[in-house]
């Protein structure tokens, strides 16, 4: 049977001037001198800048084989990652070189002494390699200054609009020893399909042999629970398919539509009586297609799973720490859970990023998230000819086979943006007849997935309309990213389209308020501070705040009720979007925001910061989400009720429309009977009576159903005669570090609009389990808070924030009486 040994052990990291310091494998140069205390954190203050060098350096690991057990065929030294232009040696004799971030690697090391042999990882700075193939194959634009498009690499380690330039280089996954005799299994890929109530498991698999295995018969054996079936090789033959029908297979549902079941697979290789080697992964059994059918709107773009069509509740995933080496299974798993709990039920694996690690895709198995995979290519023209292309090759046979296990797997897209900025970036001038990629995501990538895994389907980008017939950000044909809206207007001109399938849309704002009192040292915290500025990574991007605030308040009148806004303003953003969307449902089929996560501290258009703490927009983003929603909508006839309703059953009830003055009293009322088929949308007009006057300050709409609220004002926060918050306020529970929960009840005695606890301003440690809360005159909310150690009413008090309190100071000292 094959022995697997680590080569963890002893590992140091020469210094470029002399000496070495102790290395962690797998990790990155940065982390080790971090440990070393040769460099500081790079996420902290403008500490990114100071360690700049350390990108443009060569490197190299050093350690000596583990010792091994005698009495194998072959023993083979296996790198499941490096980063990312390596040469390889032991002893005195080069193994290899490597040039590709996204590949693992394997040399033949049979005879080389059992143990204590010298092992080396010499790495050449990424910006070297990248500045040699530019100059070989010629400039291609992209959209940063930065050469990221010539290498196989994490292009966000070259930095991006909400990513520091921090261009790692290690040993970042983990080496072993693999020794063997007679043959291994060299790939297996499970291609799992389900007819009826029939499913059906094919393993695709290759083994290698060695010199002893090269006349023998071997026999695959794949095993799931008590089914199993062979596949003989006969001699000289190194692939086979054993293939396993399931009766009455179970199937696996995205969150929100059925239970997640997985079944433990294997595949065992044999010679005669003897295993040789084994194979284990989950597997679940489901269907996945993509709906682009042609109608009157244009060409629809659905996925469609077990039959059932869904609208995607997606968000766009970004790693989740510029340093990848620190992630582990239980960050993965504490990121993902956050986008469960918040009823997202698709992952968009961003292309500017990696294939993930299998506790990702592990963790998405688990909890019924649906992954979207970008082929690593965003935002540039990439090359086509050598070197680049056979890697491209490489990495996308190797990481289709390796990712096609996972049941939570339903697309492959080919790039992030490309072909849409060939068109509208200058591009097809500037390139001259180049290679830009066109050949990767149209040809080749599609090509390796229909050979490799043609179980899922492909797309070639986002956006992309399906052909060059149409406009690749064409919103009546395939997907499309909605930026103007950010870029250039305020956010309710979402509602000017309805795209088939939003894939990328988002708002900015600033980090928790502890993040950055953690992260920068300005004093005091200002919007344009030294460190706040340098975590801004978006051009112009504080600009563009202060005009999406404008259009709704007036200026903040302070750092506070900046960040407050600023907060306010992302979630109603996202808020516009998604509900005007989600009510299009059947025509638009998906929304995915962009961003879930960050991968440091900084402004951006995350949910949750680079700390991992919630902002605003993720609490929305629980309420937008549910399977159901209620939500007043703007339409060319006047407003309406539109009652989304995604779960699995008909809803009916009774909508209750009140139009109230800003004091709470009932000024209309209306109750309607609706019916909302399951996975469909109710719209009810709203009767003429209901509507608030459009120039109406003092006046509101709400929208009620089972025990769901909808709002409407009339105006922008900065007209509306909001009144100066009055509410009480109350503490129960310990408290305490231990996670005992205070409760803090609040109870307006005025409209509240958008009321908000910053619980990280109580403690840094501390969470509440609500965000934007509006209230109007006697009713009440309890917000859960969880790590304060010490409940303080005041503190409390001074860490609630309204509209109300913002909209009155940002007009400055009112007259008497106003």
């Amino acid at each position: 049977m094959k022995e697997t040994t680590p080569v963890t052990d002893g590992w140091r990291l020469r210094l470029p001037e002399s000496g070495s310091v102790p290395a962690t494998v797998p990790g990155c140069v940065h982390t080790d001198l971090m440990a070393a205390g040769l460099i500081p954190d790079p996420f902290l203050d403008r500490n990114e800048k100071d360690v700049a060098w350390v990108g443009r350096a060569d490197w190299t690991y050093e350690t000596v084989l583990p010792a091994r057990a005698p009495g194998h065929e072959r023993t083979d030294l296996v790198f499941d990652g490096l980063d990312t232009v390596a040469e390889i040696r032991l002893g005195g004799t080069v193994l290899g070189t490597t040039r590709n971030m996204h590949r693992s690697y394997r040399f033949d090391i049979t005879g080389a002494e059992p143990e204590s042999t010298p092992l080396t990882v010499a790495f050449t700075s990424a910006y070297t390699e990248a500045e040699q193939v530019r100059a070989q194959l010629g400039e291609r634009p992209n959209a940063y200054p930065e050469p990221f498009q010539y290498i196989r690499k994490m292009a966000c380690s070259f930095g991006w609009d909400w990513g520091p330039t921090l261009v790692t280089a290690g040993v970042w996954k983990p080496v072993r020893i693999e020794q063997w005799s007679t043959a291994r299994l060299a790939a297996v890929t499970p291609l799992v399909t389900v007819d009826g109530a029939t499913g059906r498991v094919e393993a695709r698999v290759r083994v290698e042999r060695a010199a002893s295995g090269a006349g023998r018969e071997l026999t695959v054996r794949l095993r799931l629970g008590a089914l199993t079936a062979e596949a003989v090789l006969a001699p000289g033959t190194d692939e086979a398919a054993p293939v396993l029908t399931v009766p009455d297979a179970p199937l696996w549902w995205p969150r929100g539509y059925g239970e997640q079941p997985l079944h433990d697979c294997e595949v065992t290789l044999l010679a005669g009586p003897e295993e040789l080697d084994s194979w284990q992964r989950r597997i679940g059994f489901r269907t996945v297609a993509l709906d682009t059918s042609a109608d009157e709107r244009g060409s629809a773009f659905t996925l469609v799973v077990n039959g059932t069509p869904i609208f995607a509740r997606g968000v766009n995933w970004i790693p989740d720490d510029v340093l990848p080496t620190r992630l582990d299974a239980a960050r993965y798993r504490r990121r993902l859970e956050q986008a469960a709990a918040a009823g997202v039920d698709l992952v968009r694996v961003w292309g500017g990023g990696l294939y993930e690690s299998d506790d990702f895709y592990d963790a998405c198995d688990e909890l019924g998230l649906l992954v979207w995979q970008d082929f690593p290519f965003a935002c540039a023209a990439y090359p086509e000819e050598q070197p680049l292309r056979s890697e491209v090759e490489a990495e996308a046979r190797e990481n289709v086979a390796r990712l096609a296990p996972h049941p939570s797997l339903a697309l492959w897209n080919g790039n992030n943006e490309n072909l849409w900025g060939f068109r509208d970036w200058d591009w097809e001038r500037e390139l001259a007849g180049d290679s830009w990629g066109e050949g990767y995501y149209l040809g080749l990538l599609p090509r390796i997935v229909a050979e490799t895994d043609p179980t899922r389907p492909y797309w070639a980008g986002s956006p992309w309309s399906g052909s060059w017939d149409h406009h690749p950000n064409d919103p009546r044909h395939g997907t499309a990213h909605s930026w103007d809206v950010w870029n250039r207007d305020d956010y309710t001109a979402y509602r000017a389209s309805v795209p088939r399938f939003v894939a990328e849309f988002g708002w900015q704002a600033p980090p928790a308020y502890a993040t950055l009192r953690r992260a920068l040292a300005d004093d005091p915290l200002t919007p344009d501070g030294p460190g706040m500025l340098h975590h801004q990574k978006a051009g112009d991007g504080n600009g563009k705040l202060a005009r999406g605030l404008s259009h709704h308040f007036p200026p903040p009148a302070d750092f506070d009720t900046w960040h407050y806004l600023t907060q306010v303003n992302q979630a109603r953003a996202i808020a516009t979007g998604v509900e005007h969307w989600r009510a299009h449902w059947p025509t638009c089929a998906g929304t995915v925001v962009w961003q879930l996560n960050d991968c440091w501290p900084v402004t951006s258009w995350a949910a949750i910061d680079g700390d991992e703490r919630e902002k605003p927009l993720y609490h929305e983003l629980r309420r937008l989400y549910a399977d159901r929603l209620a939500t007043l909508q703007p339409r060319a006839g006047g407003l309406v009720a539109a009652l989304v309703n995604q779960g699995g059953k008909e809803w009916s009830g009774t909508a209750v429309l009140r139009r109230l003055a800003v004091d709470g009293a009932v000024l209309a009322e209306a109750r309607l009977p609706f019916t909302a088929a399951a996975r469909g949308v109710a719209d009810l007009a709203v009767p003429e009576e209901l509507r608030p006057p459009e120039s109406g300050c003092k006046e509101l709409l709400t929208l009620e159903a089972d025990g769901l609220r909808g709002y409407w004002f009339p105006v922008r926060d900065k007209d509306f005669d909001y009144p100066a918050p009055v509410f009480e306020l109350s503490l129960s529970g310990p408290g305490g570090s231990a996670g005992d929960a205070v409760e803090v009840t609040v109870t307006a005695r005025t409209l509240l609009r958008d009321l908000l606890l910053q619980a990280d301003r109580l403690a840094p440690g501390a969470a509440a389990d609500r965000g934007l809360t509006t209230l109007l005159p006697g009713e009440s909310a309890v917000f859960t808070v969880t790590g304060w150690p010490r409940p303080d009413e005041q503190a409390a008090r001074a860490a609630l924030f309204t509209v109300n309190a913002a909209v009155l100071a940002g007009r400055g000292p009112q007259p008497e009486g106003a």
